[in-house]
């Protein structure tokens, strides 16, 4: 059973899931006690009033010191804390897996929600049964538990943990997808820039090339003169981008309060595809400059 609840302790109140749940919850769960210990059969039987809590529950009433022993007022009862679960973070939907609270399941449907209806059963498998035919016979021993005719529809759902995250992990492929395109069309922009740009310092510098072609330089050199700044002017943007993303990273990562990462072979990856687009958006404006008739060049106004 799943509610929520504020928690009192040590002068401090903190809002967090409350869970009532049998021992097996926790294997089944996948938690771990970091300290003290789990339920008693004698405790869960009679409904005591004992807790495990979350680390983040643990942070907020407790601080750093060990809440095992200590007491947790909830409702209108107060429970002993007799374990510390284990971290494990954020969950998948952004929720904070730790900021929870769990009773024995007779003491959460007597003291905290008053009635004994569940909300959920949860199942765990070995890695070599089969999901279906595990899905297919828990549906069954439902239906007869429910005493359901063979034309009723089900009144129950039986979710596979392992299909909801295929589900969540098709989505976030398709955004990822989505947000490479948008992210696409940035660079495109950028060179279209940065061709123009080129474009119209030739067109400004006929005359220099004109006499550079006319005293012997080869096209390949000029070809190679305007590529070369072409480069600096797209690494230059791509360097002071780098350098923005980062301050505003480091910005936000203060301010949502989350760790912040910094990965040199991703900026480096980047600084690299910013040199590239120059290349790529300055060869025709530079080709245009080394193919120049020096006669013409020389005549411009």
């Amino acid at each position: 059973m799943r509610s929520s609840a504020t928690l009192v302790a040590n002068g401090r109140n903190w809002s967090a899931g409350v869970t009532g749940s049998t021992q097996d919850w926790f294997s089944v769960s996948n938690w771990t006690i970091a300290s003290g210990r789990g339920f008693e059969p004698d405790e869960e039987r009679v409904g005591a009033a004992v807790c495990v809590i979350g680390a983040t529950v643990r942070r907020e009433l407790f601080g750093n010191a060990d809440p095992v022993g200590e007491q947790i007022r909830l409702k209108k009862f107060s429970c002993t804390v007799v374990g510390l679960l284990g971290s494990k973070g954020q969950g998948a939907m952004g929720n904070d897996q730790d900021n929870l609270l769990v009773l024995p399941l007779a003491t959460m449907q007597r003291r905290v929600v008053g009635h004994t209806r569940i909300n959920t059963i949860l199942v765990s498998m070995n890695d070599s049964a089969d999901p279906a035919r595990l899905k297919a016979s828990l549906e069954q021993l439902m239906r007869e538990r429910r005493k359901l005719a063979e034309n009723d529809d089900n009144n129950f759902n039986v979710l596979d943990t392992r299909q909801i995250a295929d589900t969540m992990s098709g989505t976030t492929q398709i955004m990822t997808m989505l947000l490479g395109a948008v992210a696409a069309v940035s660079p495109v922009v950028g060179g279209i820039g940065i061709m123009n740009i080129m474009l119209v310092s030739v067109t400004e510098r006929t005359r220099e090339i004109g006499v550079r072609l006319a005293i012997g330089a080869l096209e390949r050199e000029v070809l190679m003169q305007f590529l070369v700044e072409a480069v600096v002017l797209a690494a230059l943007g791509g360097l002071i981008g780098i350098v923005l993303a980062t301050g505003a990273s480091i910005a936000l990562a203060q301010l949502m309060q989350i760790p912040y990462a910094f990965d040199a072979s991703i900026n480096l990856l980047a600084f690299g595809f910013s040199a590239a687009i120059g290349v790529v958006f300055g060869y025709f404006p530079a080709r245009r400059a080394a193919r120049l008739d020096p006669i013409d060049a020389l005549r411009h106004e």
